[in-house]
């Protein structure tokens, strides 16, 4: 990954183009998410954080699947000179896309993007907020469909079994990759 290209950058960018303090947090999380699994597959831990934190860059902007998200992104990023692996990872995050999931890098923003947002919501009604959380305490908010019902349960399952992880394992990673920065992750007042 070229120098030039910092994390600084990166966040500059994204506030830049999002606004919202909910968005930002779910691409903090993501950002969280993928520097916790970069190590297990010998990925570049800045790569991957890099990744995670602008995976949805143009949502706000472009929220619109059929003609916007992420595509606005990648051009972005590309014009900009981030490596062709991340803009490949944010076109494969968007299963309407058709861009097959092939590095693991790819398969774990995949998976990791979904679950992250997920367990944030999980964490915002919980007293304790993410310390102390559990894959049991996930999975039991899982169960109920009105619960964050615009989450694919389907798809979270899927994503951890196409990453080769089970899924216990993947809520364990997840959830301690977000409780490690749960300072900005959570909004003011939340545990």
């Amino acid at each position: 990954m070229p120098e030039q290209l910092s994390r600084a950058e990166a966040w500059d960018l994204l506030c830049e183009w999002t606004e919202s303090e909910s968005l930002r947090r779910h691409m903090l999380a993501v950002e969280a998410a993928m520097r916790a699994y970069a190590p297990r597959f010998d990925g570049d831990v800045e790569l991957w954080g890099l990744t995670g934190l602008l995976h949805d860059l143009d949502y706000e902007r472009y929220p619109d699947l059929e003609t916007g998200h992420p595509r606005y992104a990648m051009n972005e990023l590309e014009a900009r000179g981030y490596p062709p692996e991340l803009v490949r990872a944010v076109a494969s995050h968007a299963p309407y896309l058709g861009v097959a999931r092939e590095t693991p890098m790819e398969k774990t923003l995949y998976a990791v993007d979904e679950l992250s947002g997920f367990v944030l919501a999980v964490a915002y009604v919980r007293p304790e907020g993410l310390v102390g959380m559990t894959p049991k305490s996930v999975k039991k908010k899982l169960k109920q469909p009105s619960f964050a019902a615009a989450v694919h349960r389907d798809e979270l399952f899927q994503s951890a079994e196409e990453l080769g992880v089970d899924f216990d394992e993947h809520l364990t990673v997840v959830i301690g990759a977000l409780a490690e920065q749960r300072e900005a992750l959570l909004p003011a007042g939340a545990a």
